[in-house]
């Protein structure tokens, strides 16, 4: 598959390249046209008639109106296989494992979230950056939506099959990509915007102001016919305090307005590429359907050329930046024309914009999936039912590499149940929680997951592993650990009764305890445990306490030993991180600080 990206981008570079050199090919075209045409033009005005030159001027300016808009096109085209190319280039490190040229959504991490900071979901090295292929400001936020609140099973039926579509639309996807590429967008701008479309219009509800903008033209053109034909200035210029008047009076409307859309011009011309690119494909997943139909409009009209007339009219209004504005809003009240224009398109198509947000945001998200499922064939979809019981085989991490990856298989009912993992130092016991933990995600995100097979109900994660102190808070990480162990303690208690298809809570705790002496950690970790059982919570607890797998033998089934151990051969340590039933009977602390040149001494 390396192999193929490889030539996918030779490819794209090999087109971008020819376009290049077509576009300077004619720009000499065009500028020997202009200084043809300007000759010809001369010649047409003082040697056949005026009325030739006049024909001749506007007939050429608009067709070269028109051929610069072609060249132009091509050296869009140029770019834009440009950035095919590195679409190609990065998937090839993708595969690699090396995929830092992603955004790692670090403004998604949350300290209080459930489990994404335990997961590693977001910042460097982040399954969220080894995902994300989305461009827009709206597609990061969508698919951090994926990632961080379990959809419900009619949601992740709905995404399953749209992901296997767009797995197989290599060409589509990444052309989506390389357009979204280019997108700078911000969710600021987005909900300024958004705020927009709630405001009253002010300048289409009042009579006399649509009036004046019809006849302001008119009356400008008036002053200035009579100032030079007979009117002194000082009386002519008394035609421009009607319009300084008016543009007084809305002047805060106009302003707020104003910093309601100006930032939205580029961004919103640029997804009008996008919902273009959406619109000239066809889909047969309910859910990718369903999004298409949202560009829908009456009379055949298209989204993309609504959106991008939106586009238009703020640039229009943002010309109020140019110093020269003035005499245009003097002449013609250019700023409440152009708000017009905007209240008019808002008047149209108010509901329809949130939607087509929604269709970019949707299909940036299923677009990044489908290509984690195109880089990882392997994988497979989860099977989401009602029975209370989670089964995975050859389950593993998504961001190990698939040559030193080890997977492992794991049933746990999901009624009141432990699984008590115990191993030495470096075992793998954290990466093992880690691994069932970002699996469950992925499959309530509606997405493949790493493994053989995979099948559970509803689940809702919840972790414990990474908690420190929060100077902030004058919080130790003690103390800190115990508000998430609260906090999960609340969750299963408030899940107790509830069956599927609704969310259980499922936990994954590391070393609980770990911020207080070995007796107390012991008699508290032993008392967490049992108030989980009794809770009928259930999930994986990792730890070094071996004694606290003699639980097992008192619990009625409701805890299970599992183990992953390490080897010392010729005092080395061998690690086959896979899982097995029973207590930990390997140590190696010792030898592994005798590794970093501590010396122990050992006791007579």
């Amino acid at each position: 598959m390396k192999q193929l990206y490889l030539e996918r981008a030779e490819a794209f570079e090999t087109t971008a390249e020819a376009l290049k050199k077509k576009y300077n090919q004619y720009a000499l075209v065009r500028l020997l046209l202009f200084v043809a045409a300007v000759g010809l033009a001369i010649y047409l005005w003082t040697g056949v008639h005026a009325l030739a030159g006049a024909v001749f001027t506007l007939a050429f300016l608009y067709a070269f109106y028109r051929f610069i808009l072609w060249h132009q096109g091509i050296q869009q085209q140029e770019q834009h296989h440009h950035r095919l190319a590195a679409v190609n280039r990065m998937e090839a490190g993708v595969l690699d494992h090396e995929y830092a040229a992603f955004q790692n959504g670090e403004e998604f991490t949350e300290a209080e979230h459930p489990y994404s900071l335990d997961l590693d979901l977001f910042g460097a090295y982040s399954f969220f950056q080894y995902l994300n292929r989305a461009g827009t400001a709206l597609g990061r936020q969508r698919l951090a939506d994926y990632l961080r609140a379990p959809a419900d099973t009619a949601t992740i039926e709905q995404r399953q099959p749209a992901i296997a579509e767009l797995r197989e639309r290599l060409d589509w996807r990444q052309h989506f990509q390389a357009f979204s590429m280019e997108t700078e967008d911000s969710l600021g701008h987005i909900q300024l915007l958004k705020h927009w479309l709630e405001e009253p219009p002010f300048v289409s509800n009042r009579r006399w102001l649509v009036a004046a903008l019809y006849l302001s033209p008119f009356w400008a053109v008036t002053g200035l016919v009579l100032y030079f034909l007979y009117l002194p200035w000082y009386v002519a210029i008394l035609f421009l305090l009607p319009p300084a008047w008016i543009l007084r009076q809305t002047k805060e409307q106009v302003d707020k307005a104003h910093i309601q859309t100006t930032y939205a011009e580029k961004t919103l011309a640029h997804y009008a590429l996008l919902l273009r690119h959406i619109e000239g494909e066809t889909f047969e997943a309910p859910r990718l359907q369903g999004l298409h139909r949202l560009l829908e409009l009456p009379e055949g009209k298209l989204a993309s050329d609504a959106i991008h007339r939106l586009s238009y009219i703020i640039g229009q209004l943002n010309v109020r930046y140019n110093f020269f504005a003035i005499f245009l809003n003097l002449g013609g009240l250019w700023d409440l024309q152009w708000v017009f224009r905007l209240e008019r398109w808002k008047g149209q198509l108010k509901a329809q914009l949130p939607q087509w947000f929604e269709a970019i945001a949707e299909f940036e998200a299923l677009s990044s999936m489908g290509n984690l499922y195109y880089n990882n064939p392997e994988w497979a979809f989860p099977i989401i039912h009602n029975e209370a019981r989670m089964e995975g085989e050859a389950l593993g991490h998504p961001l190990i590499r698939p040559d030193k990856r080890v997977s492992n298989d794991i049933t746990v009912p999901t009624d009141g149940h432990i699984k008590l993992v115990t191993g030495s130092n470096m075992a793998g016991k954290s990466t093992f929680l880690r691994t069932v933990g970002l699996n469950v995600v992925l499959a309530m995100a509606g997405a493949p997951a790493c493994a053989r097979r995979l099948a559970l109900p509803p689940l809702q994660v919840y972790t414990s592993m990474r908690t420190q102190d929060a100077l902030h808070e004058s919080t130790s990480s003690f103390y800190a650990e115990l508000k998430r162990l609260k906090l999960i303690i609340e969750a299963v208690e408030a899940g107790a009764d509830k069956r599927p298809p609704e969310p259980q809570a499922f936990f994954l705790l590391d070393e609980i305890l770990k911020g207080t002496n070995s007796n107390d950690r012991h008699t508290g970790s032993k008392a967490l445990i049992k108030q989980l059982i009794r809770s009928r919570g259930s999930g994986i607890i990792a730890t070094h306490d071996l004694e606290l797998g003699q639980l097992e033998a008192s619990a009625n089934g409701a805890v299970e030993n599992l183990r992953i151990e390490v080897e010392i051969k010729d005092g080395k340590l061998y690690f086959d991180y896979k899982l097995k039933k029973g207590v930990s009977q390997s140590f190696n602390a010792t030898l592994l600080m005798k590794q970093m040149g501590i010396k122990i001494e050992e006791e007579a």
